[in-house]
């Protein structure tokens, strides 16, 4: 009876969930014909993709402020609510023709254009959203406002509820774990709506102030400080949200064309197809040479073979009185062993001689550097970055790594992922940085170089950050970096010293495992011959003959 009861209960309110449901969705569908302005706006804000957020999370998902609906409801988050709250009175106070709840309806009118922006579907209905917009943009405008050219040198009055999170002078540890949020690609909120909100404010140059704002905040954020602010004024607008304007300063359009003539591509499919037939070749030899060893190994291990071998030897041992019965014991167990350190080190070798697969196939730094490479600091963008043969000059721009830099690095490529340009430059680069530096030796040389300007703890810490940045989404190609790196290539394996190496490792290392199996069974032998004289008394028949 109970269960009929509850049944009741629930019943009705499935049924007004699925009305109010069918209601939602008939409004929208009206909204839509009614307004088509939202069918060419372009989806902006994504999620980051699992390939890369799963290797750093914390550098991708919000750890102090949830902006926008992706992250609004995170209990985590909550406590950051009660200070975005303190800047929506702020802003209310600042509002002059209308009230902070006539400015909520106003962005409200725009619930499709916002929704469209984002590419998760928001289940907030379109009141909560206009609200959770409201509040989280009048809590980023005035985090931006520390950022604009008109209060630098001033002190301004803060509340003092903020005065531990936003600093004009921007030293305090908050602000720039804020200022980490702001950046990161699934906490953006779209720019049109801060022109909107900030176009109420009680001034008459609005969107000369704010392109000020945008202007400070790319300066401060960028890793690569060369940005072109020539046009940064009219365009700073015509952009999506604030990662997507930090992305294309310091990443432009590139239209480049490889130059190149049919028959090169043709020269390289040729020694490409040579190289794979030698190196099947190796491997084939390599597998028949560490054979006998691994069978050799694992009949040492067997018991089975262990009491095949040693029995006829046990029984003669018994039958003539003879002495050292356990020798043939002691002959398996190190033959086994001799194998065994045979394998190990041919594997080892192996290893060595492969390259990691995640790394782009350029030489260090420092193997560059020792050939007599010379890093040289260019005053541009990554366009500009060349490698010269004739001089060895490798040109690369200058960039600034503080404790922001991870964060704005990984959700600048998690951005290029997402929107899949035709050439990935930033990715490419980032793989590129990642090549030429392993350790703290590749770091300095680039820092005394002045290409690297270190804000970090140590040069160690440089290393780390960008050997952590070793996944990409897909393969990337950009031709004028692929020519740079070309280049150096070129340069390092035609320097003499390398030729030596290569030709060590051609000739001594290939042949290896031919000696290592030579070798062993040269041990094994003695040790058998070693082991039947200790049993037949080999020194007495030598005296005899």
């Amino acid at each position: 009876m109970s269960s009929d009861i509850e049944a009741m209960e629930v019943e009705p309110t499935k049924l007004s969930f699925d009305q109010e449901w069918v209601i939602q969705i008939s409004r929208a569908l009206e909204e839509d014909l009614q307004d088509n302005d939202d069918e060419d706006l372009p989806v902006s804000i994504f999620n980051v993709p699992k390939t890369l957020i799963s290797l750093k999370p914390d550098a991708y998902i919000p750890q102090l402020i949830a902006l926008g609906p992706y992250h609004h409801q995170r209990p985590e988050l909550f406590e950051m609510e009660h200070y975005k709250l303190t800047s929506a009175k702020r802003v209310q106070k600042n509002l002059q023709q209308i009230q902070f709840c006539h400015l909520v309806n106003h962005i409200s009118q725009s619930d499709s254009i916002l929704r469209a922006c984002y590419h998760r579907f928001l289940e907030f209905d379109q009141e909560t959203l206009a609200w959770i917009f409201a509040i989280d943009t009048s809590f980023l405008l005035e985090y931006l406002q520390t950022y604009s050219a008109e209060w630098e040198g001033s002190v301004m009055r803060i509340s003092s509820k903020m005065a531990h999170l936003i600093d004009y002078a921007r030293r305090k540890t908050a602000h720039h774990a804020i200022l980490r949020d702001v950046i990161k690609l699934e906490n953006q909120v779209p720019l049109f709506l801060l022109r909107e909100v900030y176009s109420f404010y009680p001034r008459e140059d609005h969107d000369e102030s704010l392109a000020t704002m945008l202007m400070g905040f790319c300066k401060g954020l960028s890793p690569i400080k060369y940005i072109n602010y020539q046009h940064f004024r009219e365009e700073c607008f015509e952009r999506a949200h604030l990662l997507q304007l930090l992305y294309h300063m310091v990443a432009p359009k590139l239209q480049l064309v490889l130059d190149c003539e049919q028959e090169e591509p043709k020269a390289e499919e040729e020694i490409g197809w040579f190289r794979k037939a030698m190196k099947s070749f190796l491997t084939t030899l390599i597998y028949i040479n560490l054979a006998p060893l691994r069978l050799l190994s694992k009949m040492c291990k067997s018991k089975a073979a262990t009491i095949l071998v040693t029995l006829p030897f046990t029984i003669i041992s018994c039958l003539f009185n003879l002495k050292n019965k356990g020798a043939i014991s002691n002959l398996m167990s190190s033959a086994g062993s001799v194998a065994e350190e045979v394998e190990s080190a041919s594997h080892e070798m192996e290893v060595e001689l492969s390259p990691l697969v995640e790394e782009i196939a350029i030489p260090s730094v420092t193997q560059l550097h020792k050939i007599g490479v010379k890093f040289c600091p260019v005053k541009g963008g990554l366009e500009s970055i060349n490698f010269n043969k004739s001089c060895g000059n490798f040109y690369l721009p200058v960039i600034h790594l503080d404790d922001n830099s991870e964060v704005v690095l990984r959700n600048l490529v998690a951005y290029e992922a997402c929107i899949a340009p035709e050439m990935m430059i930033f990715t490419r680069y980032t793989e590129l940085m990642n090549g030429i530096i392993d350790g703290e030796e590749d770091v300095r040389i680039l820092r005394e170089a002045g290409i690297i300007l270190n804000r970090l703890k140590s040069d160690g810490e440089v290393a780390t950050l960008w050997n952590g940045m070793t996944k990409s989404v897909r393969a990337t190609k950009v031709p004028i970096l692929d020519k740079a790196i070309e280049g150096a290539n070129a340069y390092y394996s035609e320097s003499w010293k390398v030729r030596m190496n290569v030709t060590m490792k051609k000739y001594v290392f290939a042949s290896w495992p031919c000696l290592s199996f030579l070798a062993a069974n040269i041990l094994i032998l003695m040790y058998t011959l070693q082991a039947a004289c200790s049993i037949y008394n080999c020194s007495k028949w030598m005296a005899a003959l």
